[in-house]
C-alpha cells in the first residue's frame, strides 16, 4: 500500500508542516540539529554499524533502496539507482552517563534500578510522559541554541510529540520545520526517542543543509520517504 500512495502522503505531509505550535524568530532560529550536550554516546569503534543489527523490514518506494551504511558510523543509507538520496542516523545514550535523564526518570517517580522491568506495560507507559518532556527540553535547548540566527526572517514550526511504537518499545515522535516568510522551507527534521531501561535511543532524519549527517538534501525525497520511516521505526529490533 505505501508504494500506491507515497506520492500523495509526501504532498499531505508538506502542506501539513506548518501544523502544530508556531513561534515568531528570534524566540526560535533554525540552523543545525541540537544533540543532547551532556550525554556520552555508545562507543562505534571496532564495532558494526549498529543498524546491522536493530533493523527490520524495510518497504522502499519504486526503484529505492534501504540499507545500513558501510562502516561503523550509526546510518541508514536510502538510495536510488547508486545514488544516496539521504541518510538517517540512530544515537545511544547509555542511562550509567546521562544524569539528566535519570533525574527525570526519578521525578516521576520510576526507579532507575537494574533489576526494574522496564519492558513492562507499567512502565512503559510511565516512560511516554518523561519521553515528552525530553522532547520539550529538546525544543528549548534547539531555541537557545539558534536565536538570533535567522532574525524574523524564519517560523519555528514544532510538531507535538506523538506516542508511537518503536519496536517493542514505547517511544515517541516529534519534529519541527523551519518556514520562510516568503514561502518555502528552510529546514524540516523528524526525530523517535524511546527508552530501554538502560539506553535512550534517538533516531533522527533532516533536510537542513546545516546538518552534517543525518539528512536529506531535497525536501521532497525526505517527505517520500517519511511514511516509510515511520514503517521503519515500528519494526526496529529494539530492545536488543
Amino acid at each position: 500500500m505505501l508504494r500506491l500512495y507515497h506520492l500523495l502522503l509526501g504532498s499531505i505531509l508538506l502542506v501539513l508542516i506548518p501544523v502544530g505550535a508556531k513561534f515568531v524568530l528570534p524566540q526560535f532560529s533554525p540552523s543545525k540539529v541540537v544533540k543532547p550536550p551532556t550525554v556520552a554516546k555508545l562507543p562505534n569503534s571496532n564495532q558494526e554499524n549498529i543498524w546491522q543489527k536493530i533493523l527490520g523490514s524495510t518497504a522502499a518506494p519504486t526503484n529505492w533502496q534501504i540499507y545500513p551504511c558501510e562502516g561503523n558510523a550509526p546510518l541508514l543509507c536510502v538510495s536510488s539507482k547508486g545514488k544516496r538520496l539521504g541518510t538517517v542516523e540512530i544515537n545511544i545514550y547509555p542511562l550509567a552517563n546521562n544524569e539528566d535523564f535519570r533525574k527525570k526518570l526519578l521525578a516521576a517517580g520510576i526507579p532507575t534500578a537494574s533489576l526494574v522491568d522496564y519492558q513492562s506495560p507499567k512502565y512503559q507507559t510511565q516512560l511516554l510522559p518523561v519521553l515528552k518532556t525530553w522532547v520539550v527540553d529538546h525544543y528549548a535547548a534547539l531555541a537557545k541554541d539558534r536565536q538570533g540566527e535567522y532574525g524574523k526572517e524564519i517560523i519555528f514550526s514544532a510538531y507535538p510529540p506523538q506516542p508511537v511504537a518503536i519496536g517493542k518499545l514505547q517511544g515517541i515522535r516529534y519534529g519541527f520545520a523551519g518556514l520562510k516568510r516568503q514561502g518555502g522551507v528552510q529546514e524540516q527534521h523528524i526525530g523517535h526517542v524511546a527508552f530501554d531501561g538502560t539506553k535512550l535511543y534517538v533516531m533522527t532524519t533532516a533536510f537542513d543543509t546545516g546538518t552534517q549527517t543525518g539528512k536529506f538534501d531535497k525536501l521532497e525525497n525526505l517527505a517520500i520517504f517519511q511514511p516509510y520511516l515511520y514503517a521503519i521505526a515500528a519494526d526496529l529490533h529494539l530492545p536488543q
